[in-house]
């Protein structure tokens, strides 16, 4: 169902009341959110709450918590990057994940035509770090062929010159982010990215653990949905999963949706880097909101069965997941802390772009950006700039 949007009553003060609020770092029994401007005021017992204020108390039960952030989102509400890397098109996708509590994310190409780069480049430059639209995650096209995943070989390519200096113009697009495989890319590459102010991503790619470095020393700091697309770890090769494991400056994307990766390695993974180092993304595709059971990717047909998209070929291709799915997945089936999964939905990503003084904590001066859910993790609502998406129910939950 479609969302509606509620204005407070007074658009410049209002304070949010719920029987139990996390704030990114620590819970608060009995508390309120207060808000101006769509700012956070900071937070206060129920009965500090200035008496002029409008209130909004939540149901018995319900709690509140920063809103996500999602670093990996192909698509949604049946819209798919690739076919729309339009401001309108980066819009709807983040419009059908704040159903789902995500408040921002980076609307996510996976490897395309230059035109296709170039065309979600300039839209991402236009829109970043409005409506919900961080910027824009570029997945490829400068990934390892041995490595592709669900992205078409014959677009896999290897960077020019004016490649390096069209990637440079995503500094200007809000916080953005290229996926890449440095063994792939030329001496310098990741350098001169991470100097003009690109984050970069390590993924699809068979890197041996000296090059991860390498691209660490030179700024890279991530890691692109561990443990897929990508060599195991072994005793004697770490590669990229154990160099993710082993490094803090790099924080590691996991998609929690029960297929992707096995609860145990899950687990494995935030025993070894912690909340702070492992940031939930849901690789949505564009059935997630929706009723879809197939769509089209780049020229192949993509099946929704049992939570699973796949090829004809079996190959994955993407996720059917939101982050409210992941935050549940990770507590049920990876049996992780209810406030070790928060974090990695919102204040891990928030920090991992350089955001976490606006984003991802209900600090004063922060956002106005929240989620509200029930006991058993399911959305209530959620709060952008201060302003009321009411759910209510999340009936398209994808798990």
């Amino acid at each position: 169902m479609s969302p509606s949007r509620n204005k407070p009553s007074m658009a410049d003060e209002h304070a949010v009341l719920a029987d139990r609020v996390f704030d990114g770092h620590a819970w608060y029994a009995e508390a309120a959110v207060l808000i101006r401007d769509g700012r956070i005021v900071g937070l206060r017992s129920w009965g500090e709450v200035p008496p002029d204020w409008p209130q909004m108390r939540l149901q018995a039960g319900a709690f509140l918590a920063p809103g996500f952030i999602d670093l990996q989102v192909n698509g949604g509400g049946g819209i798919l990057l690739n076919d729309q890397p339009t401001p309108d098109g980066m819009r709807a996708i983040a419009r059908a994940h704040r159903h789902f509590g995500t408040t921002a994310c980076l609307p996510t190409l996976i490897t395309d035509t230059r035109e296709q780069v170039r065309t979600a480049i300039a839209t991402a430059r236009s829109i970043g770090g409005r409506d919900g639209v961080l910027g824009l995650h570029l997945e490829g096209p400068f990934i390892s062929p041995r490595r592709p995943g669900v992205h078409r070989p014959d677009r896999i390519a290897k960077p020019g010159a004016r490649d390096l200096e069209e990637l440079c113009e995503l500094a200007g697009a809000g916080r953005s982010l290229v996926t890449l495989a440095p063994e792939c890319v030329p001496a310098g590459f990741v350098r001169t990215l991470t100097s003009s102010g690109v984050r970069i991503s390590i993924g699809h790619s068979e890197a041996p653990a000296a090059a991860v470095m390498q691209a660490v020393a030179d700024g890279a700091t991530g890691v692109t949905h561990l443990f897929n697309a990508m060599p195991p770890l072994s005793a004697r090769d770490p590669g990229i999963i154990g160099a993710a494991l082993a490094e803090r400056r790099l924080t590691a994307g996991l998609i929690v949706d029960g297929i992707h990766v096995d609860p145990v390695s899950v687990r494995a993974a935030f025993a070894a880097k912690g909340p702070d180092r492992i940031a939930l993304v849901t690789d949505a595709m564009p059935t997630v909101g929706t009723s879809l059971d197939r769509f089209e990717l780049v020229g192949r047909t993509i099946k929704l069965a049992d939570g699973r998209l796949t090829t004809e070929e079996g190959t994955l291709a993407g996720a059917h997941l939101d982050m409210a799915s992941a935050v549940r997945n990770a507590v049920r089936l990876a049996q992780l802390p209810l406030e070790d999964a928060l974090r990695a939905a919102s204040l891990t990503p928030a920090r991992f772009l350089g955001l976490d003084n606006e984003r991802g904590a209900l600090i004063p001066g922060a956002r106005a950006d929240l989620v509200a859910l029930t006991q058993e993790l399911k959305v209530v609502a959620t709060w952008l700039d201060g302003s009321t998406d009411d759910v209510k129910s999340d009936k398209g939950s994808t798990h």
